[in-house]
């Protein structure tokens, strides 16, 4: 699919390719064929299960080594600390897919689609009963896991994502620059 219009009803709204801002649209016709791919029945099954979650956060990084396994860490036991005891310990959980593992020591080597169904698996097969908070820290970068995740979520409302970056020199030089720019013009 080409680039879509902002207001784009979306491809598997009623209004796809009919709506008035769909008029010109590169994928009009793709859209109102109704073509595009039937969605994963687990969708609603993940739905009904987030019924028991009141929010889901994302948390999402560009790439690996910026501290957002920590950040999720902190900001889940952050929202699960008592304010009046400081305890923290029956109302917090943690799955992860290295609990699945062998050892602590393995490595996950896994592919698109094994990746894509475990993250269903957790989001669908997991008994999360009565929470609060369900902060979901994604892999690494961008790639089709976080579509799923977003995909699988959007029918039971994310409330909100947290992007992990680290300062980059270019990025700072930039700043710098327009600092002294709007400095400068002062009189």
């Amino acid at each position: 699919m080409e680039e879509v219009p902002h207001d784009c009803p979306g491809a598997d709204s009623a209004q796809a390719g009919r709506g008035a801002s769909c008029q010109g649209c590169p994928n009009q016709r793709l859209c109102a064929s109704g073509a595009g791919a039937t969605p994963d029945p687990a969708i609603e099954e993940i739905k009904e299960k987030m019924k028991t979650v009141k929010h889901k956060i994302l948390v999402l990084s560009g790439k690996g080594g910026v501290g957002k396994s920590t950040f999720s860490a902190h900001l889940a036991h952050g929202l699960a600390e008592d304010e009046n005891t400081q305890y923290v310990e029956d109302n917090l959980g943690v799955m992860s897919v290295g609990f699945l593992l062998s050892s602590p020591d393995d490595a996950v080597i896994w592919r698109g689609p094994k990746k894509n169904g475990m993250i269903k698996q957790f989001l669908r097969d997991v008994d999360w009963g009565e929470v609060d908070y369900l902060i979901v820290d994604t892999p690494p970068g961008t790639s089709d896991e976080h579509l799923s995740v977003v995909q699988y979520l959007t029918a039971a409302h994310i409330d909100g994502a947290v992007i992990i970056t680290t300062p980059q020199e270019s990025k700072s030089s930039v700043i710098s620059i327009s600092q002294k720019k709007r400095t400068s013009s002062v009189p």
